[in-house]
């Protein structure tokens, strides 16, 4: 009987992990890091120096259908407009490290 409890609890913890997001979290130290290198100088504090009405903050996120992690990690592996790509200087968890930390502070209100 004891085996047989062991196997089932095992099994839900299997299909449990399995099918969640990435098992690994976002590193939100590292993303506030990367976003103070890398995007602070246009975007401190969740606003934007070049497009003012273009900010992070959340209702500009939801207004230009921005306000997903992957709609986040897109705009900064490719850039747009005024905003150059960092898909070839940052690392795939490095963005998902700022992309988090960006949508996470606009959920805050910055």
């Amino acid at each position: 009987m004891r085996k047989l409890l062991a196997i089932v609890l095992l099994t839900i913890v299997f299909v449990a992990t399995a099918f969640t997001p990435s098992a690994r979290s976002a590193n939100l130290v590292s993303g506030a890091k990367l976003f103070t290198a890398n995007c602070s100088a246009c975007h401190m504090g969740g606003s934007n120096v070049i497009i003012a009405n273009k900010t992070l903050k959340k209702e500009a996120l939801e207004k230009y259908s921005m306000d997903s992690l992957e709609a986040i990690r897109t705009q900064i592996i490719k850039g747009k407009n005024a905003m150059p790509a960092f898909g070839h200087r940052l690392s795939e968890t490095q963005i998902e490290d700022v992309a988090s930390y960006v949508l996470g502070q606009a959920e805050k209100g910055w």
